[in-house]
């Protein structure tokens, strides 16, 4: 397993596990507002451009030389995608992702803590990394989501 932060060119893939894995355990749960959005925030322009300015981060996992897992965060901090394939799932790739995410942060001493909106979905995940809620869930135009906080030691 390895963890690498993507380029330009595994991008694309990248976006197709984020897709595929939205519509088969999240979009279930999403109103079609609320699929539409998640399609708008990770259209390949967007997640380029914001790349290319340095808003998002992006990092991928690897197994025998094949993407199976994906992060993303804003301002370093905050998750904004998190996405292992379902093959893949509960084999410590989203542990692995994370960890690299902490350890990023760690090195910023003025970051204390990491934050997520965590899907319906993910909640259970975020909370086996040790996230605990902030807030109860809530939906922003048919995005369902539970703030999150994961406090730096």
């Amino acid at each position: 397993m390895e963890v690498i932060e993507l380029q330009k060119m595994e991008i694309r893939n990248a976006l197709d596990i984020v897709w595929k894995v939205f519509l088969e355990f999240e979009a279930p749960d999403y109103s079609e507002q609320g699929i539409e959005e998640f399609s708008k925030f990770i259209s390949y322009d967007s997640i380029i451009t914001k790349l290319g300015e340095g808003e998002l981060h992006f990092w991928g996992c690897k197994v025998n030389d094949k993407l199976v897992g994906v992060i993303a965060t804003r301002s370093i901090n905050h998750i904004c995608l998190l996405f292992v394939k379902k093959e893949y799932q509960r084999r410590g790739i989203a542990r692995a992702l994370f960890e690299l995410v902490k350890e990023i942060c760690r090195k910023h001493k003025h970051i204390g803590c990491i934050t997520v909106n965590s899907s319906p979905y993910g909640v259970e995940v975020y909370h086996r990394l040790g996230f605990e809620d902030t807030d109860q869930e809530q939906t922003v135009n048919g995005i369902r989501f539970t703030p999150m906080s994961y406090l730096l030691k």
